[in-house]
């Protein structure tokens, strides 16, 4: 009859050896971990049925040939939906409408923005209340804000901008000027004013907070060093504010390419103004073709997911460069 004897673990030289206690204590730190964690949960669940959920659904609809209004015809495509997307013209167009539209509104919305914020980065009277004035049309609602763009400013019969046109030829003793009709004449602009108009306080509040966390003893040094204003903005304050402008473009930029309300609102998509969300809205609601929509969404959600990406690059080295000045 043999015995087996169990051989005793190895450990280096001069390792400390753990004990009952220090095993206990591992244990009791992991069940502490997890009943912190444990009233995420629900939220975590939720955050996947809402959003993961349906996203591998609409995956798994963008692998087919699907009209709604032929049911029966519906049969596997795999990746054919996908090369529709990149070679079909409508999607082409509305594509090269989504990149101009972002870039637009977002260089527009960060110069404007940084503009504001150098103004409201001085103190004067009334400052705060200028910055709530400022701050209020990012707080509208997005279609709210559309609307009011297309009949209080927009109209071509009682609209504030062609009431001041009115006024602004009347100077010159024009009477009875042509009245523009915005919308028609200039429909892309149009959405793109309405957008910057929204997305400028973003903007402004972002580098705001960049203006706010200047090192005050270098700008005290640079003006005592006889430095004027242009070179401490273009020495000082801009290389600082790099990357608050790299995070408010990119934060901008994922927004607007998803945006679909101003589009929807002011021009119905038309007169060349049909963004990609737009396009994939006409295709799914209005074609019926769920698998060519399915796939064009998943594109847009690649796209978004790589633009966020490197969002949280530039927030996570933004908070390890103020953690290491702290």
């Amino acid at each position: 009859m043999s015995t087996s004897v169990s051989t005793p673990p190895h450990y280096p030289a001069g390792a400390p050896r753990p004990t009952a206690s220090h095993q206990a204590g591992r244990g009791g730190s992991r069940a502490r971990a997890w009943a912190t964690r444990a009233p995420l949960l629900p939220a975590l669940i939720f955050l996947i049925a809402v959003t993961q959920l349906p996203f591998v659904a609409t995956l798994f609809i963008s692998l087919f040939d699907w009209n709604s209004l032929a049911p029966d015809d519906r049969s596997f495509a795999g990746l054919s939906n996908y090369g529709s997307v990149f070679t079909d013209a409508s999607l082409r167009e509305s594509v090269f409408t989504t990149v101009l539209l972002t870039a637009t509104v977002v260089i527009a919305s960060v110069v404007l923005g940084l503009l504001l914020a150098l103004l409201l980065d001085r103190k004067f009277i009334g400052r705060g209340f200028v910055r709530t004035l400022l701050i209020t049309p990012f707080l509208l609602v997005p279609v709210s804000a559309a609307l009011m763009w297309k009949h209080v400013l927009y109209n071509p019969e009682y609209g504030l901008l062609n009431g001041g046109w009115a006024w602004f030829t009347g100077l010159f003793g024009v009477e009875n000027p042509t009245q523009p009709d915005w919308i028609s004449d200039m429909p892309l602009l149009a959405v793109e004013a309405a957008l910057i108009w929204q997305w400028t306080p973003f903007m402004m509040l972002i580098l705001l907070a960049g203006l706010q966390s200047r090192p005050a003893e270098i700008m005290e040094a640079a003006k005592l060093d006889g430095a004027t204003g242009w070179q401490m903005f273009g020495y000082l304050t801009l290389p600082h504010l790099r990357r608050y402008l790299e995070l408010g473009i990119l934060l901008g930029s994922i927004y607007i390419v998803q945006n679909f309300d101003a589009v929807f609102t002011l021009t119905s998509g038309g007169l060349g103004t049909a963004n990609l969300p737009y396009t994939i809205y006409q295709t799914f609601y209005q074609a019926h073709e769920y698998g060519l929509a399915s796939a064009a969404g998943v594109v847009v959600v690649i796209g978004t997911i790589v633009i966020a990406t490197f969002a949280l690059r530039v927030v996570s080295s933004l908070f390890s460069e103020e953690a290491n000045r702290a």
